[in-house]
């Protein structure tokens, strides 16, 4: 680990917090919207979606020019149109304003999925690269309690109408000191390699791994030559195991309602009678809660593995789910409510959080593994929009019924990885590749 290294670990990470705040930052200005704007619950499901649809793009988009300029020089743009974003937002002049700077904002967000971790993979020693992908995990939940904190501290303010326009705000701040790292690192040398700038690639590689061996050296840069002359065609009927694994693993990540719950977390407790300050403070633990149950699901997805993690935070997040239902539906011990919510966010950091992003990218062999997690991400990202446009609706129909379709889809979960997924940990990628073979057994 020298100081570039360092460096791109914490361009990673800054992305992986941008993330984090942007997705969260929504929860705490819904209130604002809807009066200002005067929002039906179809209007604000389509504000909240909004940057969902830009983020399915970002996802889909993201790997065409990160193939032919690099992953650097794409984490450029996407730190300005963080910086546009918020500050397109803050300053709004109309509802259509707002989510075409929101779109811009997903957009962002979609495609950092993608280029920040495939960065940090390409500078990091093999040794680390389990830890920094990990550090872009924790980021991101590191963000999204940012943006509670932000969101709380902001409404003791006194702002007034204009308070959402506060909370939106933050973000341009994170997005400038991103774009002026970016200019403090390297491109990739196994990119550079891919290009065919063998001479860049491997002054660039002396420079983030001096005194590297001469057989690590040549392995890294004959490998990338090797891996563009491959047939990277991503076909149904050579991966279809792994495509769908990587389907199914992202449809129930949203399927189980994190992302719906993380949005509207102030309306959920709105909903169940408290204050608009104690709904602040309430999401604050939650956010923390996310933080907190991330650290020990890093320490031991390596240790007791990936799919033993799905089925014990399944367990978890049904029984919250089925409780929190209960409550909203009865109206209820109401002062249980934030300990579910607590419980069902621990029990999804500890295990589809933290395994989503590992799991999709193992599954794919290296000669289709940027598209395979392309499919991963933009899955994620479709069904987090078609969930956060219809909850609003579910809820104003029935406050409990959101919770009940949830926690269903959560027992399916548990069966469907029972059944279905192979478990990946501690095997070498050429390994989990003959496991995913598309051959019927």
């Amino acid at each position: 680990m020298n100081a570039i290294v360092v460096r791109g670990v914490l361009v990673g990470a800054l992305a992986g917090l941008l993330f984090g705040f942007d997705t969260a930052v929504i929860a705490g200005v819904t209130g604002g919207l809807r009066t200002v704007y005067q929002l039906s619950p179809r209007g604000l499901g389509i504000t909240v979606s909004s940057a969902l649809w830009g983020t399915l793009a970002g996802a889909l988009l993201a790997g065409a020019p990160g193939d032919r300029f690099g992953a650097r020089q794409c984490l450029k743009a996407i730190a300005i149109l963080y910086f546009v974003s918020a500050a397109g937002c803050a300053l709004a002049w109309n509802w259509p304003s707002l989510l075409v700077f929101r779109v811009m904002a997903g957009l962002a967000i979609g495609a950092s999925t993608v280029l920040a971790p495939v960065y940090m993979t390409e500078i990091s020693p093999p040794r680390l690269r389990g830890a920094m992908v990990g550090m872009f995990q924790f980021n991101i939940t590191f963000g999204i309690l940012v943006a509670y904190l932000c969101n709380y501290l902001i409404g003791t303010m006194q702002l007034g109408a204009d308070e959402w326009r506060w909370k939106f705000s933050v973000a341009v701040f994170p997005g400038l000191i991103l774009f002026a790292l970016l200019f403090t690192i390297p491109q990739s040398p196994r990119w550079l390699a891919l290009k065919g700038r063998r001479a860049e690639a491997k002054e660039t590689l002396h420079r983030i791994a001096p005194g590297i061996p001469q057989a690590e050296e040549d392995a890294i840069l004959l490998d990338s030559s090797k891996f563009a002359a491959q047939d990277r065609r991503l076909s149904w009927a050579k991966y279809r195991k792994p495509i769908l694994l990587a389907f199914g693993i992202a449809a129930f990540n949203q399927l189980a309602g994190i992302n719906a719950i993380l949005y509207y977390i102030n309306d959920i407790f709105a909903a169940a009678g408290f204050s608009k300050v104690s709904s602040d403070q309430q999401a604050i633990l939650i956010g923390a809660t996310n933080l907190l149950f991330t650290i020990p699901a890093l320490y031991l997805i390596d240790r007791v593995g990936r799919k033993t993690l799905l089925l014990i935070g399944s367990v978890g997040l049904f029984v919250t789910l089925s409780a929190t239902a209960m409550i909203m539906f009865t109206g209820q011990n109401q002062n249980l409510l934030l300990w579910m919510l607590i419980g069902f966010i621990a029990s999804f950091a500890f295990s589809q959080g933290a395994v989503i992003w590992v799991y999709i990218s193992e599954i794919f062999p290296t000669e289709v593994r940027a598209r395979g997690q392309s499919i991963g991400s933009s899955t994620h990202w479709f069904m987090d929009a078609i969930i956060a446009s219809l909850f609003p609706v579910a809820a104003a129909f029935s406050k409990g019924l959101p919770f009940v379709f949830f926690a269903a889809m959560v027992v399916l979960q548990f069966f469907v990885v029972l059944f279905f997924f192979p478990e990946t940990k501690r095997a070498a990628l050429e390994e989990i590749s003959a496991i995913m073979s598309a051959k019927k057994r």
